[in-house]
């Protein structure tokens, strides 16, 4: 088939890139660099570098005619959304819609969503938490995810529009970019392999749920052909603190240092994990990596730029 991603170019969308390669479909990639890496591109898939809000997107999909879309362009820092929910609803709602329009408009047989299980369902009102949990985001990110959610819904429901939602866990693994303020593996292994001191917010003790990346992906290439009409979480159902990410990091660097504690940030649950009973019934996708193994093969990948300090 051929499937366009949006956001091909970040973190998560570009390790689903390389899958759809991988397993034989035709890419097209369309993102703005606004987040994403023009390093992270695939070279055997097809680049536009565009806002999805540019009028060239349309052209996009009407010369491509993907059978596929894969929506992974938004905005995904949580602590800027606060400060500035116009710019994420933008980023987020009206760019999402536009992409719901021209598939529409362009017969596409289905979209897969990246949406957040750490943000959407707010403080848990229990643990684990599935996906009938009671929506109650704390952020305007949360809000904007699941307000495409619903667009989603009733596209399919008033034009038929096929669609499979994946609400994610915390996701990490090679790539993430580890100067922003999301991504907190990321950033703890850069930090710490510079010999620089990470930031921890509050105590270290608000826990979330942490899924590598490569097992995002094969939830993805799953959904390609089933979940119709469906939303899963994609994440472990495991709790892990802040301060035990640390200290794993810490272990596998064989780097001895302390963290900085700063106060907290408004618009951040304290406690989640999400439930995969779902979608390993539905579409037999489990989590395979461990934490242990994962956090490993996250800072080898960030290791090289010690040398650089």
């Amino acid at each position: 088939m051929k499937i366009l991603v949006t956001g091909g170019a970040g973190f998560i969308g570009s390790h689903v890139v390389d899958g759809l390669l991988e397993s034989g479909h035709e890419v097209v990639i369309v993102d703005n660099l606004s987040t994403g890496f023009r390093s992270n591109v695939n070279p055997r898939a097809t680049f536009y570098e565009t806002h999805l809000l540019h009028p060239q997107t349309a052209e996009i999909f009407s010369r491509e005619k993907p059978d596929i879309v894969n929506h992974h362009a938004g905005h995904g820092n949580v602590r800027e959304a606060v400060a500035n929910p116009s710019f994420d609803a933008r980023q987020n709602i009206m760019a999402s819609l536009r992409v719901i329009e021209l598939c529409r408009e362009n017969n596409v047989r289905k979209i897969i969503f990246s949406s957040t299980g750490g943000a959407v369902y707010g403080e848990p009102v229990y643990l684990p938490v599935n996906e009938n949990h009671p929506i109650r985001p704390l952020s305007p990110y949360g809000i904007s995810k699941h307000t495409v959610e619903r667009y989603l819904d009733f596209a399919s429901a008033n034009f038929g529009l096929n669609y499979t939602i994946l609400r994610y866990a915390n996701v990490y693994g090679p790539r993430q970019n580890p100067h922003g303020e999301s991504g907190v593996i990321a950033i703890f292994a850069d930090k710490m392999l510079k010999g620089e001191r990470p930031i921890i917010f509050g105590d270290g003790n608000a826990t979330r749920d942490y899924v590598f990346v490569q097992d995002v992906v094969q939830a993805n290439l799953l959904a390609l052909e089933a979940g119709d009409q469906c939303i899963y979480n994609i994440a472990t159902c495991r709790q892990v603190s802040i301060n035990e990410i640390f200290n794993e990091l810490r272990r596998v660097t064989g780097i001895e240092i302390e963290a900085i504690h700063v106060p907290l940030k408004p618009g951040e649950v304290d406690r989640i994990c999400l439930t995969y009973d779902k979608i390993q019934k539905d579409l037999g996708w489990k989590p395979l990596t461990s934490l242990e193994e994962g956090l490993a093969k996250t800072a080898d990948y960030y290791r090289p730029t010690r040398q650089e300090v």
